[in-house]
This record gives C-alpha cells, structure tokens and sequence, in this order.
C-alpha cells in the first residue's frame, strides 16, 4: 500500500468501526434496562402472616404454592405485623380474624408490590369472601403511583455525572476537587429536596433528612467519576457511567423493588449508588428513616472511595518538583 492511500483508508476504518459499534452499545443498553422489567416477579419477597396458628397455616400453604416468590414471616397480631411494615421488615402482611381477612400494605415502600399483594391474597380467598385492605404507609397525595420517586434517579446520577466531570475537567485535584465535590453535592441536596418535597410533594418525610441524602446521592456518584477519571484518564468516565447511570439506574428497582427483579440483580443494585439512594429516600421520606442505615452506608462508602481516588489520582499525577539548577563553576582569571 502507498502512502498516498494509507491516510484515506484510516477514516473508512474509523467510519466502520462506529457503525459495527453502535448497534452493539445500543443493544447492550437496551438489554440491559429491558431484560429485569421483562422478568419482574416476586422472589423471596418478605411479607408477614399474622392470626390463630391454624389460619396462619393455611395462609402460609395457600401463599407457598407460589413457588419462590414469598418469604413468609409470623407475627402473633396485628399489631405486631403492622410494625413489622412501618419498620421495613416486610412489604406487608396477611392478618386472619374472626371477622374475616385483612390485608396490610405499604404502598409508600412499593406501589406495585403492594398491588401484587392485593392479587394474590385476594385470588386465594375463598369464593365470596370479603379481604380488608388498610394502606398502613400510604403513598404521598403527590406521587401516589411512586412516578415521580422512581423517575429521580437518573436526574441525580446526570448530575452527580456532570459534577464528577467538571472537576475534572477544570483540573481541580486533592482538597480544592473535594471542596468543590462537597459544595455542590449539598446545593443539589437542598434544591433536590425543595422541589421533590416542598414543590411536588413527591417526598413527604423529614425535610433537611432528604436533602441530606440527595445530596449524598449526588456526592457519591460525582466522586466515583472524578476518583475513575483522576486514576485511568478519559476510559475512568466511561467506567464511571457503566456503573453509576447504565447498571445504577437499571438494577435499582426503584420503579417496583428489589424483590421483584432477576435473582442477583436487586441485591447489585442495593450495592451502587442509585439502588441504595432509592431505598434511603423511601425510608426517610415515608418510614420516619426505618432501615435507612444499610443504604445511607453504601452510599457514604462510595464518596469516601471516590473522595480517596481524585486525592491519590491527583498526587500522582502531580509533577516532581524541578530539580535545582547545577552549579557552573566561574572561568578561572589570567593572574
């Protein structure tokens, strides 16, 4: 080959490889988010029985037919299962009385699983038999279908995104990086938490509590792209974005829950930042903080590891000082 010609071919490799690679990436993403809403159903899904031992026992067999998809908790009343919901432990509960069947949901934890529920015990009622349904953490007047809950999360990981990338692209390194990190994790905070709380009533818990973890949201996926980036360069964005937004957001199951995604995928997700930043606005917003400690964790772990890498990345990128001039000893004089 002349070399003429070498320099033209190059861009018809580059033009090939985009159109072989983009199909591929689209595929990719598409199955990515697609493949866990196509395979939602319950899996180990917690939820209590309560009642006289021998209702509770045909309860409990009625609800195990259902092979896999409920993991049955006892409680001896009621109200011993109504706190089991209000704390987190279980999405609801089956209560047997003399008066009939009651149902206890929690549709603040999961709309769809607390519609689930509903199908499924008022399908293995027996014919004309009346179940009592009682919302005992309802949904916010504001989001009763969890719409606007589920569709922040992927605003949060942009803007955790976007300020991972600027700091890097200013060059900001060691505290100035963290300084900016921090600063602008806690204005998305407030604003996050005036407009889902104060504005859209998406949120309804304790006000400075949701600010906090939106902003830690935000801090700890914007410090895993500047720690990636600081470290391994331009590929450190790309590896940041798998993560946080393409795994993050799709294995989050913020839209139903955990529970009902493929074996594995729900416990991922509770371990990236978007998964655990769902579970821990729910728990502050509609459980008074129940079970908010395990998330708020996670999420805290992934600021310090992201914090720790743009500090080390930034030292050693840093240039050795300059070494000193040497000495040039003067030209000796004619005497």
């Amino acid at each position: 080959m002349s070399a003429a010609t070498a320099p033209s071919a190059a861009p018809g490799r580059r033009a090939l490889a985009v159109l072989v690679l983009i199909p591929v990436v689209a595929a990719l993403v598409l199955a990515v988010f697609a493949w866990p809403a196509a395979r939602i159903a319950p899996r180990d899904l917690p939820i209590g029985v309560a009642g006289p031992a021998a209702a509770a026992d045909a309860v409990e067999r009625k609800l195990g037919e259902h092979d896999g998809a409920f993991e049955i908790h006892r409680y001896e009343d009621a109200a011993a299962a109504r706190a089991a919901i209000e704390d987190r432990d279980v999405y609801g509960a089956v209560v047997v009385t003399p008066g009939g069947t009651e149902l206890l949901t929690a549709s603040a934890g999961s709309p769809v699983v607390a519609g689930l529920l509903r199908d499924a015990v008022a399908g293995q009622a027996p014919p004309g038999a009346q179940v009592t349904v009682t919302d005992v953490v309802a949904a916010p007047a504001g989001d009763p279908r969890g719409a606007v809950l589920g569709a922040s999360l992927l605003p949060l990981a942009l803007v955790g995104a976007a300020t991972g990338v600027v700091t890097v692209l200013l060059g900001l390194g060691g505290g100035r990086a963290a300084a900016v990190l921090l600063g602008a994790s806690a204005l998305a905070g407030l604003v996050g938490a005036t407009l889902a709380d104060s504005w859209l009533g998406a949120l309804t818990g304790a006000w400075w509590a949701e600010a906090g973890v939106l902003g830690l949201t935000v801090l700890a996926i914007g410090s895993v792209f500047a720690g990636l980036a600081t470290l391994l360069g331009k590929p450190g964005f790309g590896l940041g974005a798998a993560l946080t937004i393409l795994l993050g957001n799709a294995f989050s199951g913020m839209t139903s829950a955990p529970e009902l995604l493929p074996t594995g995928v729900g416990a991922l997700g509770q371990l990236l930042p978007p998964g655990a930043a769902g579970s821990a606005l729910r728990s502050v917003s509609a459980f008074d903080g129940a079970a908010a400690g395990r998330p708020v964790l996670v999420l805290a772990l992934w600021a310090a590891a992201g914090l720790a890498a743009t500090a080390l990345g930034a030292r050693r990128r840093r240039p050795d000082a300059a070494p000193a001039p040497e000495r040039v000893p003067a030209p000796a004089t004619a005497g």
